[in-house]
């Protein structure tokens, strides 16, 4: 499956509800956000069949993603039936990490592979901040718990806001000196009714990288090929990456071979514009799956070229909890 510009499109991004146990300034406005009744939701027979559909079409990565994942009920179910479809050659997961400590085990078991993790800080009185209410213990818990269940390479995301965690990234560098992990940082994306606040929040990579530079010594260059979101490099003797993800400044939109399945059954064609196919409602009007299948190649081939963030065309429609990272 390819969209018109030639891009091959082998990774879905999957939002398995928009529901979450933390409250990100990023992610959630602040007075939070009207979720969706459960029946306006794929459920789980529908989902698995949009999930079959893409993997025909030639997806071969899936990666689960909300609000928060792990909240959705029989998630752990969930992922033992997605990882059995065929063509799915891996299956991850963006988590806050909160119930990995208890959730690592059993995912892991059922078939996922790996996760990646959400830490903006190590900082408990920051974290509570950033997350309107949230404890870091939780999540420092959860990292344990994915390791020791054998869900690696460990991906830690941090998304960098202005006036809230720039001076954490050093610290959070710092961690790949001992650990095998990759600590990826990421500049904040504008949406919706937090568009205002997160354009005015943006930290770009380049400032990224030249404090951790001042502090730990130079970043060697791995791959900064564009074929995955993050520029990876590596800290003089370290174990483990430092990865650099800039939608805002350096965008990757050329190499970008991704499509989102939001919690209520679109598929997104660009995380950062509004164009959405809708797949739930000919699903529950009786389309044959052929006529589904053929909904989401069509809509899939006319994936845009990029997003348009330079020209401050921001998406409105949903913000980030509703779309999935």
């Amino acid at each position: 499956m390819k969209d018109q510009y030639g891009r091959e499109l082998k990774d879905l991004r999957i939002s398995l509800t928009d529901r979450c146990n933390l409250r990100c300034v990023y992610c959630m406005p602040a007075e939070g956000i009207d979720f969706r009744p459960a029946e306006e939701l794929l459920a789980d027979h529908e989902l698995l069949l949009l999930v079959r559909v893409a993997a025909e079409l030639g997806v071969s990565r899936v990666r689960l993603t909300g609000g928060e994942p792990t909240v959705r009920p029989g998630v752990v179910d969930l992922v033992r039936q997605i990882a059995a479809i065929p063509g799915l050659e891996d299956v991850a997961m963006t988590t806050n990490g909160l119930l990995l400590e208890y959730l690592a085990g059993p995912l892991a078991e059922a078939g996922l592979r790996r996760v990646n993790i959400s830490l903006d800080t190590m900082d408990p009185q920051k974290f509570f901040r950033i997350t309107r209410g949230g404890r870091v213990e939780k999540v420092l818990s959860g990292i344990t718990a994915a390791e020791a269940a054998g869900l690696r390479p460990i991906k830690l995301n941090s998304v960098v806001v202005r006036g809230f965690n720039e001076d954490d990234v050093v610290p959070l560098a710092a961690l790949t000196l001992e650990r095998p992990w990759e600590v990826r940082f990421i500049e904040m994306m504008p949406f919706g009714s937090v568009a205002d606040f997160a354009e005015a929040g943006v930290v770009k990579s380049q400032e990224i990288q030249i404090a951790i530079e001042a502090a730990l010594g130079p970043l060697q260059p791995l791959d900064l090929s564009g074929g995955e979101p993050a520029r990876t490099f590596r800290l003089p003797s370290a174990s483990g990456t430092v990865g650099l993800i800039s939608p805002v400044s350096q965008p990757f939109c050329a190499k970008c071979g991704r499509l989102r399945l939001t919690a209520d059954g679109r598929l997104r064609l660009c995380l950062l514009r509004d164009d959405e196919a809708d797949l739930l409602t000919p699903l529950r009007r009786g389309a044959t799956y052929d006529e589904i299948r053929e909904i989401f190649r069509t809509a899939a081939f006319r994936r845009p070229f990029g997003h348009a963030l330079a020209e401050k065309m921001f998406p409105q429609a949903r913000v980030m909890i509703q779309i999935g990272g």
